[in-house]
């Protein structure tokens, strides 16, 4: 059964809007969480009297509450919720902001900060698995170097707002749940920053910052990959009348290598080599990114076999230990599709010492007429 919104403040059924406001401003400070940390009982109970405010303190949900009780409030004029609305909204409507101090708090006037700047940098597989130092440009907002930021002419300083006194803020009335309510809003004329420019300077019209083309070095680590992002501190956009400045994200996109396929840490390639020196071993002498290595092939190597070569992948990021991965490098072995009449004499003559099934050359070519004819 729902508690009573009249025994919850505390007051009687024909209590004033007066009784009211004092019976939850009482109440709400008293389970605010702010003054209950860790509480979940005083928070549960300050979202209750807080539901029951809202309820009669509005004339029209009151009456539909003392005639049909918790279903009036159910559907038309209340919306499907009727309990949608803001408790931070009730404090700083009727407090002048959270008492506690919790919740949301008036913005101070200042300049704002500035935005911060995305931008793609494209790099080669190389740059991406060994590290680089590559400059970027981009178009931003830069401080005004004429009026320092400050969006005055020289000689001139900015005044404080005649529209907000200076608060950058301004109060409106307007009509809510709970009735007429004082509500702060950013002051249109000075858009919140509580001064004016009567004097605008003429490089920046009274901004404190212009766009312009801008370049930075930006130095990216060994081991990064598609999808990373680089974050320069200070490197965004400059803030309006001498705001703080943003800050840049880089997006890194490296190139598809012709060789090499990655996975995280680990290097994948492939070796092409003979039939002959998969059957008899070989020393190959193989490139990796950085270096040429010697690759000892052992007689009777076969097809798909992988061959290890530690600390010849990628350089690891920091935090993800030292060192480097693995390269992993797979056979693939090299069947001839045409051979010299000396070459077949010589494979035939071995496939019959080993006493190996293998066509004779009248079949071969019967097979190559048939062959011939579906194409």
């Amino acid at each position: 059964m729902a508690t009573d919104y009249y025994e919850l403040l505390g007051v009687d059924r024909d209590a004033s809007a007066d009784d009211l406001k004092r019976a939850y401003r009482k109440l709400a400070r008293r389970y605010h969480p702010d003054a209950n940390p860790d509480d979940q009982e005083a928070e549960a109970k300050f979202k209750e009297i807080s539901e029951a405010y809202a309820v009669l303190s509005d004339q029209s949900a009151r009456s539909r509450y003392d005639q049909f009780g918790h279903e009036g409030l159910r559907g038309g004029g209340m919306g499907g919720d009727p309990f949608n609305f803001d408790l931070n909204d009730i404090f700083e409507n009727f407090f002048g902001g959270n008492p506690f101090g919790g919740g949301r708090t008036r913005r101070p006037a200042g300049p704002p900060p500035g935005e911060d700047q995305e931008i793609v940098l494209d790099l080669s597989f190389e740059e991406a698995i060994f590290g680089v130092d590559r400059k970027v440009e981009l178009q931003t907002a830069v401080g005004c170097e004429q009026c320092s930021g400050s969006g005055a002419a020289e000689g001139t300083s900015a005044r404080r707002c005649t529209g907000c006194e200076g608060s950058g803020q301004i109060q409106q009335m307007r009509q809510s749940l709970l009735g007429q309510m004082m509500t702060t809003t950013h002051c249109p004329r000075c858009g919140g920053l509580g001064e004016e420019i009567p004097d605008p300077c003429s490089q920046c019209r009274g901004e404190g910052r212009y766009r312009d083309s801008m370049s930075y070095e930006v130095r990216v680590p060994a081991g990064v990959d598609t999808g990373s992002t680089l974050r320069l501190t200070g490197r965004g956009a400059a803030g309006p009348r001498g705001g703080t400045t943003g800050d840049l994200y880089v997006h890194l996109r490296v190139a598809v290598s012709e060789r090499f396929t990655r996975d995280g840490d680990t290097l994948y390639a492939e070796l092409r080599i003979t039939m002959l020196q998969a059957a008899l071993g070989a020393r190959i002498d193989f490139e990796t990114l950085d270096q040429t290595i010697e690759l000892a092939i052992p007689p009777g190597t076969q097809p798909g076999e992988i061959f290890r070569l530690r600390d010849h992948g990628v350089p690891r990021l920091e935090g993800r230990g030292r060192g480097r991965g693995d390269l992993l490098v797979s056979v693939n072995v090299e069947i001839p599709t045409k051979l010299s009449k000396q070459d077949d004499e010589l494979l035939r003559q071995i496939a019959q010492q080993r006493d190996e099934n293998v066509a004779d050359p009248g079949d071969r070519t019967v097979l190559g007429k048939i062959r011939s004819a579906f194409q």
